[in-house]
């Protein structure tokens, strides 16, 4: 009944409606007024809003499927499963990076940076023992990189969402103190 376009944006968007629900809740709570009424209804709002920021924020990492492999986050484990290169891409002569893949517990991250590679950004990941790991941005999971990401000390999600813009080759955006 609902055009499959349009059923792929309400998808998409999912969490910013819904954050906007809760704002318009709590603005319904401040308009019929009341000692108790008014105060449930600014709180609404202020929830609202925060939820729609992170909301915002984790539309952003969210991305197209457009880079061979896929990305899980289980139990504090971020692995990256490549697949390979003339199967997912679809010839011999293609220029998908090769020999990517492989995982690491996020408590034993040192460092994240944003790359741009032959047109592509990557994550890459830096364990303290100074193993590496490139995650394509467009890789099939990789929004849930936003999540694990926000678990780590001292990070700004603000600027690492932020920093998805910026076409800068290189940016390191945290780095374990």
């Amino acid at each position: 009944m609902i055009r499959p376009e349009v059923a792929q944006a309400l998808h998409r968007w999912r969490e910013v409606i819904a954050a906007a629900c809760v704002v318009v809740f709590g603005g319904w709570l401040i308009w019929l007024g009341g000692w108790l009424l008014i105060p449930l209804g600014a709180a609404a709002c202020a929830i609202g809003v925060a939820f729609a920021l992170i909301a915002l924020r984790r539309l952003r990492f969210a991305r197209a499927v457009g880079a061979p492999g896929l990305v899980e986050v289980v139990e504090g484990r971020v692995s990256y499963f490549a697949a390979s290169r003339a199967r997912a891409i679809g010839g011999p002569d293609s220029a998908a990076p090769q020999g990517m893949g492989g995982e690491m517990a996020l408590r034993e991250l040192a460092e994240i940076r944003l790359l741009h590679l032959s047109g592509r950004q990557y994550w890459r990941l830096r364990t303290i023992g100074g193993e590496a790991l490139l995650i394509p941005l467009e890789a099939a999971g990789a929004d849930t990189l936003y999540d694990a990401f926000a678990s780590l000390p001292g990070i700004d999600m603000g600027a690492l969402s932020s920093a998805l813009d910026r076409p800068l080759t290189a940016q390191s955006l945290w780095s374990r103190k």
